[in-house]
């Protein structure tokens, strides 16, 4: 399995790439997505998912609670949700820094459709 550390710095990553990242096939992924509402996938025009870094880093958390601790499903969102209320909530982050995000994601899509 993949550190979070290891993910590689790109925008959009592919399910084969996430399924290799994760260690876990595609279909689990699938379900994994219709389970934990926390891992949002962009779609392409074509349906093809597109997942994020933090898609990722949750996809990774919930491996280790599952697969390393032995939680079981309803156990692992339990905790997810019971770490969710104890972050503090975080202040939204400047108009520049939202827009330049925005501005490469953007770029990302268009590399993928050129």
């Amino acid at each position: 399995m993949t550190d979070h550390n290891d993910i590689p710095d790109k925008l959009y990553f592919k399910i084969g790439e996430v399924s290799e990242i994760a260690g876990v096939p595609a279909y689990v992924l699938r379900f994994w997505e219709s389970e934990f509402p926390k891992i949002r996938p962009k779609r392409t025009a074509s349906g093809q998912r597109l997942y994020r870094r933090r898609d990722i880093e949750m996809i990774l958390t919930i491996r280790y609670l599952l697969h390393e601790k032995k939680f079981t499903i309803r156990g692992a969102k339990q905790h997810l949700k019971n770490k969710r209320a104890e972050k503090p909530e975080t202040l939204p982050r400047d108009s520049a820094a939202m827009v330049a995000e925005i501005r490469g994601e953007l770029q990302a899509l268009r590399k993928l459709v050129e």
